[in-house]
């Protein structure tokens, strides 16, 4: 079971979030803050206890805007640990969930606050704490925040087969349908290189691993995905050919 700490300096908003965290079956503990510095201290705490220690907290729900120290500030103050609490943002303004995805927030969840948004984040931080002995937020998959009918989702970047330029967006496609999320290509390419993602075109981003075919037709080139065929420009056919079958020597 989960051990909670939930952070708002509004005090009805901590206690709305406090009852429903304290309903859902997998939570043990769910303890409240009203400021950064009070939640700095008491995570300090459970830090010097380690992870099986009474102090010891498995997850932090933050709001974003708070007087002094903001959520995002408190969640980068976090990374610099070697094994901090997971982090989900709960906030009223949608504008930051692409700091959350840099800070690699679990979620991101909107106030007012569901009940069953909120117990779906529960979910995802209850799956990630017991997937192993001693989870950290490193651990995670990575995750990109996308817009779902006024909802945030995460999309585990594993999950993407390539990624279609849209002028300052882009569209992310998965197995399961595409995602249109307001990060510029050209951002994206410079993130997941070290993932296995290659540009191709001045439109499209590919996962190389999800590259089934390489074809050659008349001079121009293009790679078949699943049951989509992208082209591959004149000055990305060479390094991707070359790329492609140093992969299949290795």
């Amino acid at each position: 079971m989960l051990r909670v700490l939930a952070v708002d300096d509004e005090e009805p908003a901590l206690g709305e979030l406090l009852y429903l965290l304290r309903a859902d079956p997998r939570v043990r503990t769910a303890e409240g803050a009203g400021d950064a510095t009070a939640a700095l201290r008491r995570i300090g705490r459970a830090l010097e206890a380690g992870p099986d220690g009474e102090e010891a907290i498995d997850v932090v729900f933050l709001d974003i805007h708070m007087p002094g120290l903001t959520g995002l500030d408190v969640a980068r103050l976090l990374a610099g640990f070697a094994r901090p609490p997971l982090v989900v943002f709960v906030t009223a303004h949608e504008g930051f969930a692409l700091q959350a995805f840099d800070l690699k927030a679990v979620d991101y969840v909107l106030k007012p606050v569901r009940r069953e948004r909120l117990a779906e984040a529960v979910r995802r931080v209850h799956e990630l704490v017991h997937a192993t002995a001693a989870p950290v937020p490193a651990a995670a998959p990575e995750q990109i925040p996308v817009e779902l009918g006024g909802v945030t989702r995460f999309v585990a970047v594993d999950d993407i087969a390539y990624v279609e330029a849209h002028g300052d967006y882009a569209r992310l496609h998965t197995d399961h349908g595409s995602h249109l999320v307001r990060i510029p290509l050209s951002t994206l390419e410079e993130r997941w290189a070290d993932r296995g993602f290659v540009r191709i075109h001045r439109s499209h981003l590919v996962a190389l691993d999800r590259i089934e075919e390489l074809r050659l037709d008349g001079g121009a080139t293009s790679v078949r995905v699943g049951a989509t065929d992208l082209a591959v420009s004149r000055r990305h056919a060479r390094p991707l050919r070359d790329l492609l079958m140093r992969r299949a020597g290795g």
